[in-house]
């Protein structure tokens, strides 16, 4: 049977990875409307590959069940790609947290047994996630650990104050969130990881660099030391080494590539001088 690349959002960071990660394989589009997977199907199949499109909400665990139930059906699952999402311009505090932290781990929670031995998972979280204070010890080992029922339910998750945050603490779970999948995915031979992207050239960052935090997001690009934007190619060539034989000693990881973002924002110089 053809080995299967599953991708949820299937944009464009999503599809970058499945190209450099799918040749010869099968990939699983599964996106949150059916128009949008079918046109990422397309621009996949254009490039060669045989796709199928699904239409699957990730907050929905009946729906993330349905993608893995076809996937399996269709062959081994050597590849998993989490790259939905949405972003503190694009959604109230509610999705926010429904899709990006308790959505993540519920596609982790149902592919981690379905995993083929030698398979890899990666998780698109984000720069984000470094830019909100320390949690407790205990905070972390709950957003790694705790059934992914329960995460919504947490005092420190219901208490986010706006947007921004609620971005913030879901990317935290997402980064956190693999290192405690990690061991489970181990038993199937598996590894999973996390990618966490500053600005990246996407619809997603088009959105931010002009929607209410624009001049924020705009600062950012500007004194970023790469002194530029991101490319998908360039987050896909660090999930290629990542879920490929050369990165078979990494799982449990978070990975930050930001162009230096997150080091300008702790240690430049307005940083210094506050």
């Amino acid at each position: 049977m053809t080995d299967i690349t599953v991708v949820f959002g299937a944009g464009g960071i999503g599809q970058a990875i499945a190209r450099r990660v799918s040749a010869g394989r099968h990939i699983v589009v599964a996106n949150h409307t059916q128009a949008s997977a079918d046109a990422a199907a397309k621009q996949l199949g254009d490039a060669g590959f045989e796709v199928t499109a699904l239409q699957a909400d990730i907050s929905d665990r009946a729906a993330v069940q349905a993608v893995a139930a076809k996937a399996q059906a269709l062959g081994p699952i050597r590849a998993l790609i989490q790259a939905a999402g949405v972003s503190p311009s694009q959604a109230p505090i509610e999705a926010i947290l429904k899709v990006d932290l308790y959505g993540t781990a519920v596609v982790l929670d149902e592919f981690g047994p379905l995993m083929a031995a030698g398979g890899c998972g990666v998780v698109i979280s984000s720069q984000s996630g470094y830019r909100m204070p320390a949690l407790s010890a205990e905070q972390d080992t709950l957003l790694a650990t705790a059934p992914a029922e329960e995460l919504l339910t947490l005092d420190f998750v219901k208490n986010v104050r706006d947007t921004l945050h609620a971005y913030q603490m879901s990317k935290r779970c997402n980064s956190l969130r693999v290192r405690g999948e990690a061991v489970r995915w181990a038993q199937r031979g598996a590894r999973v990881n996390a990618i966490s992207p500053g600005i990246i050239v996407t619809p997603l960052a088009h959105d931010e660099l002009h929607g209410e935090r624009a001049s924020f997001y705009q600062a950012m690009l500007k004194k970023m030391p790469a002194g530029r934007a991101g490319t998908p190619d360039e987050v896909a060539a660090l999930a290629a080494l990542i879920m490929g034989p050369e990165g078979g000693f990494i799982t449990g990881s978070d990975f930050l590539i930001d162009g230096g973002g997150t080091a300008h924002f702790f240690h430049g110089a307005e940083a210094s001088a506050a």
